[in-house]
């Protein structure tokens, strides 16, 4: 009866607004609201982080080893793990791969649990330890916040895509006060095409949630960051290396959790998956405490040139922390473990994603790269020289995410927003183009892109492969061919024919397994001779097709299919070689345009 009611009332609202609220406008509602949803998750998921991590850990001995540091990940990783295989019954892992799917596979629909699941999830693993970050899953679900509200009203596909930019661009904004970095997110790392009617939208969505978080968190910057000189032009050299030092290093990151997730795929049992994901991060974390969690700590630490001796507090290594090549070791060994511990967090049954640990990550590059330079090498190039420790580690983190990511203009911005360091703009800018450039020449796909590259269900914003993407094979398949079998006659085949306006028959055994077609022209010559209709069969004359498609090939290896065979129809096969129709390249490209139209039409 309620749902009735529901109904009934949403029913009467959408007739109430189609005639009073025009679609541009009420779209416009629509990023508002999802702006302070978003927001809202936002301070919820870091309001629970921060709860959890700080009632665990303020009791930390800093001067010995703490073994709690070998518990609280294993249970963390555990209780999440055990919510998501129980209580959600969903993968919510890789949240902005899951997006980028949802955009070009599934209509922009995200499943509504996405909308506080993730929430949960992550926030049990990073405040128990887990070595990784809260955006991928707040992005998520901002993200599933814009999918269903667009669907709760609905609202076109095209509109729904936008929706999900506007939750993804309010989600980055709200956790990070940055409201730009939240507009290119969107533009880059989702590939979402902005046309004058999409921008604002956007804008809306990331400004009323940086708004929020402002009110609730202070204007001030998420890390505190003061530029105590002015950038000298004598160090871009220096930017440039780093640039490419942070580009191998997110290369060797990105390339290591593609295979350490390998690893984990081929464990069939959550229980095999959370054994070795819980052994490998709970030792690291033990030996290496600023794993724990997203480690923003650390980062606050490396900014302040002052403070970084802290990092080696409530470890092993406590009494080197004076020692000059004590914190290269110690930094060193964080920075090519700190993977390992993220990949062990997610595959081990937690929740969580890449954005911090590529922030931490390249904090760690920045700083070790200027610590290492200014204690080891003379830099005679420029005498007396001094590269600032605390500007590198800034520059580092915006390198590391642009290699990462595939995002240059994202991490200039957000690092800029983030640290307020807007008077490092110009070196911001060369370290990630140097970085981007660099892991562009090994890895053309972002890491979040990969998996979706690999399948070749990602749209991107090279528009002809994006309207590829989009383009539903089950929507083109012709099913008015006339089927026929190997046994059946030359008389038989007549018959077909009379009753077929195709001019090609596939041929099908018992098991509907394709053996071949038969083409009208090829039979021409003899069908009207009625002397060979008893005694000439089908799969005498039956030919190979020039190809098959198989069901599970992207639109884009079936259009090279067709350019390379030159044919107009090629017949359809799962798997196992069924027969399931044709597909006509008229066909294509009626629908080639159709999604053209649909989805990449600039409107007035």
């Amino acid at each position: 009866m309620a749902d009735k009611q529901t109904y009934d009332v949403l029913t009467a609202f959408l007739a109430w607004r189609e005639k009073h609220i025009k679609e541009r406008n009420f779209i416009l509602i629509l990023s508002l609201v999802i702006g302070i949803l978003t927001a809202a998750a936002a301070i919820i998921l870091h309001g629970f982080i921060d709860i959890i991590k700080k009632f665990l850990t303020e009791n930390i001995d800093i001067t010995n080893a703490n073994w709690v540091y070998l518990v609280y990940p294993i249970i963390g990783i555990l209780l999440s793990g055990l919510f998501i295989k129980y209580i959600v019954k969903d993968d919510i892992g890789h949240g902005v791969t899951k997006i980028l799917f949802a955009l070009s596979q599934r209509k922009a629909r995200i499943k509504r649990h996405n909308m506080w699941s993730s929430l949960v999830a992550s926030s049990v693993t990073i405040g128990l330890g887990g070595s990784v970050g809260a955006e991928a899953p707040i992005v998520l679900t901002g993200s599933a916040i814009g999918s269903n509200l667009g669907q709760l009203f609905k609202m076109e596909q095209k509109t729904l895509m936008l929706l999900v930019g506007c939750g993804a661009s309010g989600a980055i904004a709200g956790i990070f006060k940055a409201p730009i970095a939240g507009l290119l997110f969107t533009i880059e790392v989702l590939m979402l095409d902005l046309t004058t009617a999409s921008v604002l939208p956007l804008l809306i969505s990331s400004v009323t949630a940086a708004s929020i978080a402002y009110i609730f968190n202070g204007t001030e910057a998420m890390f505190k960051f003061s530029q105590n000189e002015a950038f000298d032009m004598a160090r871009i050299p220096y930017v440039l290396l780093l640039g490419i030092a942070c580009g191998l290093i997110a290369l060797y990151f990105t390339r290591a959790m593609i295979w350490i997730e390998g690893i984990f795929k081929k464990l069939k049992t959550f229980w095999k998956k959370f054994a070795l994901g819980a052994t490998i991060l709970s030792i690291l974390i033990f030996l290496l405490p600023p794993l724990y969690g997203e480690g923003y700590d650390t980062i606050a630490h490396l900014l302040d040139n002052n403070d970084y001796g802290m990092l080696m507090d409530g470890s092993l290594f406590y009494g080197l922390h004076k020692s000059y090549w004590g914190i290269i070791i110690f930094l060193t060994l964080i920075m090519f473990t700190k993977v390992f511990a993220s990949s062990a967090t997610n595959g081990g049954g937690g929740c969580g994603g890449v954005f911090a640990p590529s922030l931490f990550l390249g904090s760690i590059v920045g700083f070790i790269f200027a610590h290492a330079l200014n204690q080891a090498i003379p830099l005679t190039i420029f005498e007396g020289m001094h590269l600032p420790e605390e500007n590198f580690a800034l520059m580092g983190m915006a390198g590391v995410m642009a290699g990462v990511m595939h995002s240059p203009l994202t991490a200039v911005f957000l690092i800029a927003e983030l640290t307020g360091g807007f008077d490092l703009f110009l070196p911001l800018m060369i370290v990630t183009i140097s970085a981007y450039f660099t892991i562009k020449l090994f890895n053309p796909y972002s890491i979040y892109s990969y998996r979706l590259a690999q399948k070749g269900e990602l749209m991107t914003h090279d528009k002809d492969k994006a309207v590829l993407t989009l383009m539903n094979i089950n929507d083109i398949v012709e099913n008015d061919f006339t089927v026929v079998h190997p046994e059946m006659t030359l008389g038989d085949m007549v018959k077909a024919i009379s009753k077929s306006r195709r001019n090609v028959f596939p041929v099908t055994d018992d098991k509907n397994i394709l053996r071949g077609v038969v083409l009208l022209d090829n039979i021409r010559n003899i069908m009207f001779r009625p002397e060979h209709y008893d005694n000439m069969y089908v799969k005498t004359f039956m030919v190979s097709p020039p190809a098959k498609i198989n069901n599970t090939m992207p639109a884009e290896k079936i259009m090279t299919i067709f350019e390379d065979t030159k044919a107009w129809n090629l017949p359809l096969i799962d798997n196992e070689g069924r027969y399931l129709g044709f597909i006509s390249k008229s066909k294509i490209f009626n629908a080639y345009r159709h999604v053209l139209q649909e989805h990449f039409s600039e409107e007035a």
